[in-house]
């Protein structure tokens, strides 16, 4: 695996795709794929890119589980990553 957290976010949620999951579940994931995707092949300013994951988060933050073990795993990882990459928002930029 690699040691960008980007394409780590991008792949755990490119796995999650690959699991039978509901379709509103799934809805919640590919809004945040197709995110971390651009993040991870892009190249952002830090800014953009916390931004981003953010997003990520908050779209996450829909998701209570797949009904699949796997598919809950990625999650979680994925979750993680993307509160790390979204974390020095907080510090750096004002929140309304």
């Amino acid at each position: 695996m690699t040691d960008d957290p980007t394409r780590r976010l991008a792949d755990h949620l490119v796995a999650t795709g690959e699991r039978p999951i509901d379709s509103r579940t799934n809805a919640w994931l590919g809004e945040a794929e197709a995110l971390a995707l651009d993040m991870a092949e892009s190249d952002l300013d830090p800014a953009v890119e916390r931004e981003r994951a953010g997003h990520v988060v908050e779209l996450l933050s829909n998701v209570d589980g797949t009904g699949d073990e796997q598919a809950d795993e990625h999650v979680t990882a994925a979750r993680t990553l993307a509160e790390r990459l979204a974390g020095d928002s907080s510090r750096s930029a004002p929140h309304d």
